[in-house]
């Protein structure tokens, strides 16, 4: 049987994809790409990078890893640069082998609500990377479905949020029972545990990696804020009062750990907005829009957890996430990363990575 593996399971690598995309990362991506590099930075010191990039760039991302060891660079064309969500989900069997799973990809919502309206350099993203690593891929096509809105423990338990499985531009023909079967199917879980929501404002239909994650066997962090005020907060409750009554796939009870979102909403300015350059049918920002900024959009590495950090008025709360992070991560290195300019094209560092399993 096959099982996805907790991501704080040990791994063989991680794989990204370099962001060039103009409606995500402006006409001039460096500032994004500059950041995506110390995540590319960060990953090395513990495992392999697997780097993709389509042939128009893939000079451009050799040349800006040549001083780091463990890349390996694939030439594999995307239309953007989300590769948890576009990314096969591996899962692996008692003997250790590995396969990666193709999940239906159509930008987040499809004709519905999708954010772009050519998806299909994403959509075959998956089966490529398999066969680049020479690993067989299970077509999940037509089951509609990201990475970034599943989380496992390893254990037999996954999470997601009902905003996100049950959009009517994912799977509208399929009942809740029927996508929990499927899930149950294809990552060897026994218990699905939805969800009602996610982060305000986040576009994805407000996937679980930038709400709740397992940071452990039945144990979790939920993004949260004391302040009824905040659009955030019966969001955050909502999803509490469900963990506070859940049970995993063993039966046991859920230890949940808040972690605040940031103490400022981070806003996309006039600025921002100008540096776009959106594709036709492709979503817009507004100048004012508020952006889905949350600490629990981390990411772990063999021996590290990498924290998005968004500075400024912000720093205290920064700080405050990595301590947070430590204190339930305590044989890991916590490392926080400048991650505005990754917020700005609408994820953070768990929405540009997708572990491959050891």
């Amino acid at each position: 049987m096959y099982r996805m593996p907790a991501e704080y399971q040990p791994h063989r690598g991680t794989m990204m994809i370099w962001p060039v995309r103009p409606g995500s990362w402006g006409r001039d991506p460096s500032a994004a790409q500059a950041a995506f590099l110390r995540v590319f930075e960060a990953v090395t010191q513990s495992e392999e990078l697997y780097l993709l990039a389509g042939p128009d760039h893939l000079e451009e991302a050799k040349a800006a890893v040549a001083h780091l060891d463990r890349v390996r660079l694939c030439c594999i064309d995307s239309d953007d640069a989300w590769a948890r969500d576009v990314g096969p989900t591996f899962v692996r069997d008692e003997t250790g082998r590995l396969k990666g799973i193709s999940w239906a990809f159509n930008a987040w919502g499809g004709a519905v609500d999708g954010l772009y309206a050519d998806w299909a350099k994403d959509d075959a993203v998956a089966p490529a990377f398999c066969a680049a690593l020479g690993l067989p891929c299970e077509d999940a096509a037509p089951f509609v479905l990201e990475g970034g809105s599943i989380h496992t423990d390893g254990e037999g338990t996954a999470l997601v949020t009902a905003s996100c499985l049950l959009s009517p531009g994912r799977n509208p023909g399929l009942s809740r029972a029927e996508i929990e079967a499927e899930l149950c199917r294809r990552l060897g879980v026994k218990k699905v545990l939805w969800l009602p929501r996610g982060i305000y404002n986040d576009e994805t239909n407000e996937h679980v990696d930038n709400v709740c994650a397992f940071v452990g066997p039945a144990e979790v962090v939920l993004a949260w804020t004391d302040d009824p005020a905040d659009p955030q907060y019966p969001l955050s409750a909502a999803d509490l009062a469900y963990l506070e009554q859940a049970t995993d796939a063993r039966g046991r009870r859920l230890t949940v750990h808040k972690l605040p979102i940031p103490d400022h909403p981070i806003l996309c300015s006039a600025d921002d907005c100008a540096a776009y350059d959106f594709a036709p049918g492709e979503d817009v920002r507004e100048p004012g829009e508020r952006l889905a900024a949350s600490y629990v959009n981390f990411y772990f590495t063999n021996g590290a957890v990498l924290v998005p950090q968004f500075g400024g008025e912000n720093a205290a709360s920064d700080a405050r996430a990595c301590a947070i992070l430590q204190a339930v991560c305590p044989g890991r290195r916590v490392v926080g990363l400048p991650a505005r300019d990754i917020l700005q094209g609408g994820g953070n560092i768990h929405c540009i990575t997708q572990q491959i399993p050891l």
